[in-house]
């Protein structure tokens, strides 16, 4: 059983062999009842011939018992020998035979393993970077906090697409080449090459977290601001946002200048003619008695009561046309603010706008008058101006017409027609009608003249307002526009806008009494309505 012995010790070497990628390993040590490199036929046929040779040694030694005792032992010797040589090198043989196809099939475990976990970590290397992008591009979108334009809009520079392409195939919308495995954008129902995703005011990469939409065309936020956002007309500044996230300005309703809210509460000065707000980068003129006023109406403004006086024949002229000439000569005075205010609490049962720029005085008084024009001084403030006091005797129903200094010519020319108005009415015996009907009335001959005005500067035969229809109106307006030089196109614009506040005055007397009184005259005519209140005393319907 030596050979046996010797047999088994034989599988206990142990070898080092190097992988195809360099790394050293150790083939494990193997034992008879765990070692699966020999078949268990092999080591039973291996015992069995052990076992043959000794039952035959142990016969010879029965046979031969003759032969002397050292012959025996030295061919059993010799047999023990020959046998333990031939186990040997079956041993190493076999050992050889199973270590190298240990290793080999040990180094195509470790090729596999390895290309195995390559592919693994590559795959997982691209969907990390397909994560990446996909997790920014839904970050971009998400803090928009816009929706997606319509699908169904082919309006917009960019048509939606039809259908969905799969994650391997994409489209820029921009160029319309192939997105590969690069970054990407996904926004507006698209996507995009980063560098093709760009602003349409600008024309730049679109690279902020936010942007704007418009029209289906993407905007940085500042761009779009610039272009959409409205700006404050007084400031110039872009109009904040209230509280709830709105923007919120007031806008007049002729001019449209938009505004801030808060310069209604900051103490921002407006016209006193056009009653537009005073921006920060244009200066307004201060008047003595407190009034601004802007630099395109100071343009046709009339300062004191002698320049008033050919204004205040053509309203006599225009009144001849209509067949309604005053006869008595009124005084007209042009005053300031307080001696206007002064003179009408000396005055019983006057109707008066808010903020009162005309009068008809039925009572003497003292006035103090503007004698002289004043001049521009320091500061964008009028100085040297010159007053002197008026005494006003009554010699009939009418005493003196006072209008406020410093209004361009067509506001004045407006306020004087009202006023003659009223003049008419008293000295013809147009007594005790109520203020809807004597206010109304006189709001509707300012407005035939500013009609007339206007006409005339546009070069219309037709000078006369529509309320009027009467031809010798007509003449008159004619004759008197050639008297004055060609408006400016401001001045027209002006006209308009004092139309436009006697055709939208909310008060009773001044608007609703308009309103009236207007529909009247362009029904039955202003003579007939005259006649009609004459008698019954209000308007004829």
């Amino acid at each position: 059983m030596g050979w046996l012995t010797k047999f088994l010790k034989g599988s206990t070497n142990k070898e080092r062999y190097r992988g195809r990628y360099g790394d050293d390993w150790e083939e494990p040590r193997h034992s008879v009842e765990g070692s699966d490199g020999f078949d268990k036929d092999e080591i039973d046929c291996a015992i069995a011939l052990s076992l043959s040779e000794v039952d035959q040694k142990g016969k010879k030694v029965i046979e031969d018992e003759s032969e002397p005792e050292e012959e025996s032992d030295k061919d059993e010797k010799d047999s023990e020998g020959h046998i333990e040589d031939e186990d040997d090198r079956y041993a190493e043989a076999h050992v050889e035979h199973e270590d190298d196809r240990y290793a080999k099939a040990h180094v195509e475990e470790e090729d596999d393993r390895y290309s195995k976990v390559k592919q693994e970590e590559d795959e997982g290397q691209a969907k990390v970077q397909l994560e990446e992008d996909e997790q920014l591009a839904k970050a971009i979108q998400e803090s928009l906090n816009v929706g997606s334009p319509p699908r169904d809009n082919h309006g917009g520079l960019f048509s939606p697409y039809p259908f969905f392409f799969s994650a391997g195939y994409r489209i820029c919308a921009g160029c319309n080449a192939e997105i590969g495995h690069g970054r990407y954008l996904s926004c507006m129902g698209a996507v995009w090459h980063p560098e093709c995703f760009r602003c349409h005011a600008c024309n730049q990469p679109i690279n902020d977290y936010e942007f704007s939409v418009s029209g289906n065309r993407p905007f940085h936020k500042s761009c779009y601001k610039e272009q959409n956002h409205p700006k404050c007309d007084v400031c110039r500044k872009f109009i904040p946002t209230n509280p709830a996230g709105l923007i919120e300005y007031r806008a007049h309703p002729y001019w449209m200048q938009k505004y801030c809210p808060s310069h209604e509460r900051d103490g921002t000065p407006r016209c006193c003619s056009c009653e537009r707000m005073e921006p920060t980068d244009a200066k307004y003129l201060s008047l003595d008695d407190g009034r601004k006023l802007c630099l395109e109406c100071l343009d046709s403004a009339i300062m004191d009561t002698h320049e008033c006086q050919p204004l205040y024949l053509e309203i006599q002229e225009f009144y001849e046309g209509l067949n309604m000439k005053v006869e008595q000569q009124v005084p007209l005075l042009l005053v300031e603010r307080q001696a206007l205010n002064e003179a009408m609490e000396g005055e019983k049962n006057v109707h008066h706008l808010p903020e009162t720029r005309g009068l008809c005085l039925s009572e003497e008084q003292t006035v103090t008058t503007v004698s002289r024009r004043p001049r521009i001084g320091a500061g964008y403030r009028f100085i040297d101006m010159i007053t002197e006091p008026y005494r006003l005797i009554r010699r009939c129903e009418v005493t003196a017409i006072l209008i406020l200094y410093g209004l361009p010519r067509l506001l004045t020319g407006s306020i004087l027609a009202h006023e003659m108005m009223h003049a008419w009415l008293r000295l013809k015996g147009y007594s005790n009608l109520s203020p809807e009907v004597e206010e109304g009335i006189c709001q509707v001959l300012a407005h035939m003249w500013l009609d007339s005005e206007l006409y005339a500067s546009s070069g219309s035969e037709a000078a006369s307002s529509s309320s009027s229809s009467s031809s010798p109106a007509s003449s008159s307006s004619s004759s008197t526009s050639s008297k004055k030089g060609k408006r400016s196109d401001f001045e027209k614009v002006l006209g308009g806008f004092f139309k436009h506040q006697i055709e939208s005055d909310t008060s009773s007397a001044y608007g609703e009494g308009f309103r009236q009184g207007n529909r009247a005259v362009n029904k039955y005519g202003l003579r007939r309505t005259l006649d009609h209140i004459r008698m019954t005393g209000s308007f004829p319907v």
